[in-house]
């Protein structure tokens, strides 16, 4: 098998498991191939979608950052407290939100890079204090009323059998497209994927480690604000409780999507492939109606595993080649 062969091994492996769940569910269960079911998945994935795809940044850099569900959830309430309690526009609320989730993620890859502190225990950090922070803003859901929001909230598109709300799945969309151009077609995306292969080798290339770790961080900050931003408009409301564990779905998209959880290694595609795969899962479970949620979870964790076995198969034989 050729060295370019076996990189692309996990994305195919991906592709093939999402094509092989979606035709059996298909098979299995009455008009789960639809349009309708189709768009359904997209747009119920859209959060977990918008996270992974800046955590896919910051993973091809051999970081990882498990704030982002947080960071979601504060940016929700924040947007509702702001928009409810002070009047402010909704445009001016998700843009100050988007700042603060960028600045927030800047601020955890300063101190990762300045004080070389593990990912892991500053955004497990992170996480605590950005959830702290949403509780201190409001314990309780506070439901956005402003006209412009709600028109929003409430716009649906019909199509064919087909009524859905477009923004969230367009916002997913474009975040998606945005992050495929970044990854692999600029400088930027593939200075991470050399960091995430070799930090010190990319140091003595001359490569900006600092400075790209900290972009790689901003971006999936903001990133994980606009998460926030979307779930407002896909229920009307801020919720503090919002994304208690959404930062483990989009990792696990990620990584079932073929990117190395060391780094170097990856394809925004194959993780729009693994957030696929688990709204398939999801959907097909909701479809099915006798098994328990927890079902979900199993399928995942052994998709997981599964996934982290192959990628240390590869990497063993890439070695030795």
């Amino acid at each position: 098998m050729s060295p370019r062969l076996q990189s692309r091994l996990p994305l195919l492996v991906t592709a093939t498991i999402l094509l092989l769940l979606f035709a059996t569910a298909s098979v299995t269960y009455r008009y789960f191939f639809s349009a309708g079911n189709v768009v359904n998945i997209f747009t119920a994935q859209s959060s977990v979608g918008i996270l992974a795809v800046g955590l896919t940044l910051v993973i091809f850099a051999g970081g990882i950052d498990l704030s982002v569900g947080a960071v979601a959830a504060f940016s929700t309430i924040l947007v509702a407290t702001l928009v409810e309690k002070h009047g402010v526009h909704p445009a001016l609320a998700a843009l100050f939100a988007l700042a603060a989730g960028a600045a927030f993620g800047a601020g955890m890859a300063a101190i990762i890079q300045i004080f070389q502190q593990p990912p892991f225990l500053v955004t497990l950090a992170g996480m605590f204090f950005a959830r702290g922070a949403a509780f201190w803003i409001s314990t309780e859901s506070i439901e956005i009323k402003n006209p412009l929001h709600q028109r929003l909230t409430d716009f649906t598109v019909q199509g064919g059998d087909v009524t859905f709300h477009p923004l969230p799945l367009l916002i997913f969309v474009a975040v998606l497209l945005a992050g495929h151009v970044l990854a692999h077609h600029t400088r930027f995306g593939r200075n991470l994927l050399a960091i995430g292969g070799s930090e010190q080798s990319a140091l003595l290339m001359g490569l900006p480690v600092g400075a790209s770790k900290i972009a790689a961080y901003t971006l999936c900050g903001a990133t994980a604000a606009l998460a926030g931003v979307v779930n407002t408009f896909i229920t009307g409301s801020g919720n503090s409780t919002f994304g208690v564990g959404l930062e483990l779905d989009a990792i696990a998209a990620v990584v079932i999507g073929g990117t190395l959880l060391t780094g170097g290694r990856g394809q925004m595609l194959g993780t729009l492939c693994g957030v696929l795969i688990l709204g398939t899962i999801k959907s097909a479970i909701d479809f099915d109606g006798r098994l328990d949620p927890a079902w979900t979870r199993i399928i995942i964790g052994a998709l997981l595993l599964g996934f982290i076995l192959l990628q240390r198969l590869l990497l063993r034989r890439l070695e030795r080649g």
